[in-house]
């Protein structure tokens, strides 16, 4: 592209984005309203969390334009510097709510979330707790990739320790949201709009994305800072990813798919890896829900439809039938297929949504605007539903709707040569499609002392004893529980860190640098304080093999897992020990049930493993958390429960 042709193409970029996005962003708070209009469907001029993260987007789009091909102009900092205020708008508005984030970690109670929308003025609540459906766990999570997305691009978006320790507690406050019931991206919960939460695929999905994205991630930037490194726990990231592959080609229970899973099969998500998956996903969205206009949210969604009664509160699932054929339609979705085909470089895709899209802008002095949606007038409804898509529809009165105009943007500005797709992908998280993971789970045996280690030698097995592998120490999982609560830990913001849970053994599976210390854990069934499996071999080795075979199945950390399985002395009774051999003799010739592992000396085992690393741990004294096993006969004598 010729130097004038560059010119061209920002001078028209800014002028479109100064005028649809930075002429509303308000000049204290740096907040955009979702829109200007206020009618029966609501207010309209409050600043929603997922809108504003969407509505910025465009002008992070055209910094990043600004500073590739003209880094000396003023308009790159201006813009940049847009971003930044309006994120740290937002974190604000959160920051002060601290107290119901640290609620809603331990309860999952959606009275506890955090608000979905605030004062676009103020950056203060404008809704109370129950009057709004608050819970949108896909809304944060968005909010925590694009943190990570946009720090990756060279912005500073986080200032303090604090601002970090309480970024840290909103990776806590979504990591269950596989198993955490919401309203979801359209802040209705159940398809009948009763006010009831369920498991939505889009806040799954996009949680998973937030809690890869800032794992590991180091929110200052190129600033080297261990303080500033936030971890999202493993296991959590595994269950929420087959929480996800189970719910998806479906939204959740009671749709049957929903457009807003276009968020996380495709930009700015990226959180499947099966391509076989993505694509009958995309499919279903396309046949079911694609129409002339847009694409439908879900089927059978009365929202703005010229028969809904706006003073109702809900339909009973009777009547939603009178929407079929006749939802809404949005352009917005258009722009998603749009841009996801551009970060493909999908070239039939792109000409075929280029092609849909163009006739639904609306033109308003000299500008291309999208419309919200999409409506059958009420006087063609009949003929519509004789003949689906053959009537002619009017666009509502939500003109632009921000978030469809900046996604719609960035797609332009890709197509006029101003940003590649690793641009605004910086975390190269399209690169997750067809991701393959290889594990080979690394396998220490250690002998609680040199009299058990002779006894595994005259059986044919090598290991090491405690006291042999030192300076590296041997710890049970609940230890790492208690680390865990310190992350985040904020007396100031009066937050903890991770809510005290059994920590599972993809989180144990890493070699552990905290505060100085090596450590190794056991995996949870080995602690002796609430799990007496550790005391039956059968048991025992059934768990380990199942977790290595889940750990083959779901490792997805850099480097390979590391399990310690450490042999006690009553484990090598003869009456017990037959499970325990057999499992020895498998590892021996490296495998377990067609799981392949590695065993050998532990120093050249962790050449190979993964290690986990957290500096500040708020004086916590690993002198008072020695590995102890009582024996059987004292777990005999112990206390019985009435």
């Amino acid at each position: 592209m010729n130097r004038d042709k560059l010119h061209a193409s920002l001078e028209k970029h800014y002028h479109i984005i100064d005028k649809i996005i930075l002429s509303r962003q308000d000049p204290i708070t740096g907040l955009l309203p979702a829109s200007t209009a206020v009618n029966a469907h609501g207010d309209y001029t409050d600043a929603w969390v997922r809108d504003n993260v969407y509505s910025i987007m465009g002008v992070w789009g055209l910094a990043l334009s600004y500073r590739k091909h003209h880094p000396d102009h003023y308009r790159s900092y201006l813009l940049s510097q847009s971003v930044v205020k309006l994120m740290r708008g937002l974190l604000s508005a959160m920051m002060r709510q601290s107290d119901r984030v640290e609620a809603f970690k331990h309860s999952l109670n959606p009275a506890d979330a955090l608000h979905a929308k605030y004062g676009t003025s103020t950056g203060l609540a404008v809704v109370g707790d129950h009057e709004w459906g608050h819970l949108q766990l896909d809304a944060t999570s968005l909010f925590l990739l694009m943190i990570a997305q946009m720090t990756a691009s060279g912005l500073r978006l986080i200032y303090t320790l604090d601002e970090v320790n309480f970024v840290q507690n909103l990776v806590h406050y979504i990591s269950r949201t596989y198993c955490t019931p919401d309203f979801g991206i359209w802040e209705r919960g159940n398809k009948t709009n009763h006010g009831a939460t369920e498991i939505n695929g889009s806040s799954v999905g996009m949680a998973k994305a937030a809690l890869e994205a800032m794992d590991g991630f180091n929110l200052f930037g190129n600033v080297v800072s261990q303080e500033a490194i936030i971890h999202a726990n493993p296991s959590d990231v595994a269950r929420t990813r087959f929480t996800l592959q189970g719910l998806l080609p479906r939204e959740s229970n009671s749709k049957e798919t929903d457009a807003a899973l276009l968020s996380i099969i495709g930009y700015p998500g990226y959180a499947i890896e099966d391509d076989a998956l993505v694509k009958r996903t995309r499919d279903k969205i396309i046949k079911k829900l694609a129409g002339r206009y847009g694409c439908k949210r879900f089927l059978l969604d009365g929202h703005q439809s010229s028969i809904e009664d706006a003073s109702r509160l809900h339909y009973e699932p009777s009547e939603l039938r009178a929407f079929e054929h006749i939802e809404s339609e949005w352009p917005l979705f258009f722009t998603y297929l749009l841009l996801d085909a551009l970060m493909r470089e999908d070239t039939e895709a792109i000409e075929e949504w280029q092609r849909r899209l163009q006739p639904l802008f609306v033109e308003q002095e000299g500008q291309k605007l999208l419309p919200e949606l999409y409506i059958v007038p009420r006087e063609l409804i009949d003929a519509e539903k004789a003949d689906p898509g053959s009537q002619l529809r009017i666009p509502n009165e939500n003109v632009p709707l921000v978030w469809a105009q900046s996604l719609y943007m960035l797609s332009d500005m890709i197509l006029d040569g101003l940003l590649h797709p690793g641009d605004i992908d910086p975390l190269r998280r399209r690169e997750r499609i067809g991701h393959q993971r290889s594990t080979n789970p690394l396998v220490s045996v250690l002998a609680e002392n040199e009299a058990v280690k002779q006894r595994l030698l005259d059986l044919g097995f090598a290991s090491e004893t405690v006291a042999e592998v030192s300076p590296i120490k041997l710890m049970h999982s609940s230890q790492l529980s208690e680390i865990h609560t310190l992350l985040g830990k904020n007396e100031k913001l009066s937050l903890s860190g991770r809510p005290l849970l059994v920590t599972r053994t993809m989180a144990t599976s890493r070699l552990h640098r905290l505060a100085g210390d090596e450590i190794l854990f056991l995996p949870y069934y080995f602690n002796p304080q609430g799990f007496y499996l550790s005391y039956d071999n059968t048991l025992l080795v059934e768990h380990f093999r199942a977790s290595l075979k889940f750990l083959a199945r779901h490792w997805d950390q850099p480097g390979q897992p590391i399990v310690p399985f450490l042999v006690r002395e009553d484990m090598l009774r003869e009456s017990e020990q037959n499970a325990l051999l057999a499992l020895l003799h498998g590892l021996q010739r490296g495998e377990s049930e067609s799981v392949v592992v590695r065993t050998g000396p532990l120093v050249q085992l962790l050449t190979t493993a993964s290690i986990e690393r957290v500096d500040y741990l708020h004086g916590f004294n690993f002198h008072h958390a020695a590995l102890h096993f009582p024996s059987r006969d004292d777990m005999a004598a112990s206390p019985k429960c009435s």
